[in-house]
């Protein structure tokens, strides 16, 4: 991604509050259909009541971040349980992951900073 499409990826601007749901991942080698796998999650997200959009980055080591925001607590709790997000969370820890944490953050100020 270049410069000014890793900078835009950032400008996001939601009504206060939201949640933001951080997970934090570890990859293995195995790639057995990772791309397609996050592609489709990103898919299905986007269709989910109270999605409002996400952040993501993976260094070259593999470890990731990435931040989804929703409105509600309880539009997270209904993708958590969406049933091809949670057979896509099995497959990760059997195959993608070797490690991840996951973290639900309610979201009470935000800051942007933007250089012309």
């Amino acid at each position: 991604m270049n410069r000014t499409a890793a900078h835009l990826a950032l400008i996001g601007s939601y009504d206060l509050p939201y949640y933001a749901v951080i997970f934090t991942s570890q990859r293995t080698d195995i790639d057995q259909g990772y791309e397609q796998a996050a592609e489709r999650m990103l898919e299905l997200a986007r269709k989910q009541p109270g999605f409002l959009g996400v952040e993501s980055a993976r260094s070259e080591d593999g470890l990731g971040i990435t931040v989804s925001y929703w409105t509600s607590e309880a539009a997270i709790l209904a993708w958590k349980q969406h049933a091809e997000h949670s057979s896509m969370r099995e497959q990760g820890r059997a195959t993608w992951y070797s490690a991840f944490q996951t973290r639900v953050c309610k979201v009470e100020r935000a800051y942007a900073f933007t250089a012309l």
